[in-house]
């Protein structure tokens, strides 16, 4: 099973060109993958910059176009922030802006979760709302909880608070794999709730390796087996790899450093054969991570 996660920061690269397609023909050809999670998608915030746009010019729903670029797959969204059209009055009248996640997959999706993530008060800080996407994937190895997952960049209060919503979200998983109930009937929206333990949480975590938010993911976890790093299972004691900052110097003034992450449950570790960064991309401003199970 492989994977590869990627914030794309909605397709604009080093460049400032903004390309969907890119970032499709490289994620395609780092593997072949079977699930691809992605952060920094968007929907309606395709008007010039001056009227609420976002530099570069993305179309008008990302997520339509990823459909339209990876026939065949399944594009699950999920919006973090979600905000009114500049101009479209109270009533509305322009296209609501949305900024969010994404899960593609090539294979069956049982339940799709929607997780918004807390936002304490900070107000030192500009924010944003933030979401974590869970989908319940069957995959070659096994079913698997797959969870895309984007935290506040400015502040350090709402980016633990989000990693501990996270690890509840995990804990409380755990408890329907153990104790699921059955569905009321087959054609019933109350359906089964068992979902499995093993899961992988994914995402631009906006927090450097080794900081607070990093330990917090990697604790253990009561009821539930613990969270590994992927890139470290695979590495060992080797140099981390960055995945933001290499070629963007704009944004990222004080240089590379690492702050998207894959973790497994600590019943995959063995499975994890390789995780890899791509450090020669430069379609967005993060480099994109892949993993393989077997």
């Amino acid at each position: 099973m492989r994977l590869v996660d990627w914030n794309i920061q909605w397709g604009r690269g080093v460049d400032g060109r903004v390309d969907l397609a890119r970032i499709v023909r490289e994620a395609r050809a780092l593997c072949d993958f079977d699930i691809m999670c992605m952060q920094e998608v968007t929907r309606g915030f395709h008007e010039p910059q001056q009227m609420g746009g976002l530099a570069g010019g993305p179309s008008a729903d990302q997520f339509a176009e990823l459909a339209a670029l990876l026939p065949g797959m399944t594009v699950i969204d999920a919006i973090g922030s979600d905000l009114p059209g500049v101009g479209g009055g109270v009533g509305g009248g322009k296209q609501r802006r949305q900024f969010g996640n994404a899960i593609v997959t090539r294979l069956p999706v049982r339940q799709v979760l929607r997780h918004s993530l807390p936002w304490p008060a900070d107000p030192a800080k500009p924010s944003m709302l933030r979401v974590a996407l869970e989908a319940v994937i069957d995959t070659d190895v096994g079913p698997l909880r797959v969870i895309s997952t984007h935290l506040e960049f400015y502040s350090e209060t709402q980016r633990l608070a989000q990693v501990e919503r996270l690890r509840e979200l995990h804990q409380e998983a755990c408890g329907h794999a153990r104790r699921p109930a059955r569905a009321e009937k087959q054609d019933s929206p109350f359906a089964d709730s068992g979902r499995p333990m093993n899961a992988i949480v994914c995402g631009d975590f906006n927090s450097a390796f080794q900081s607070a938010a990093y330990r917090k993911m990697l604790e253990p976890i009561a009821g539930a087996p613990a969270f590994a790093d992927a890139w470290t299972l695979a590495h060992g004691n080797d140099a981390r790899a960055a995945t933001v900052g290499l070629y963007d110097r704009e944004q990222w003034p004080d240089g590379p450093f690492a702050c998207d992450f894959v973790f497994v449950t600590e019943d995959l570790a063995p499975r994890v054969v390789s995780c890899e960064v791509d450090a020669h991309s430069r379609s967005s401003d993060h480099q994109p991570m892949w993993l393989e199970l077997r």
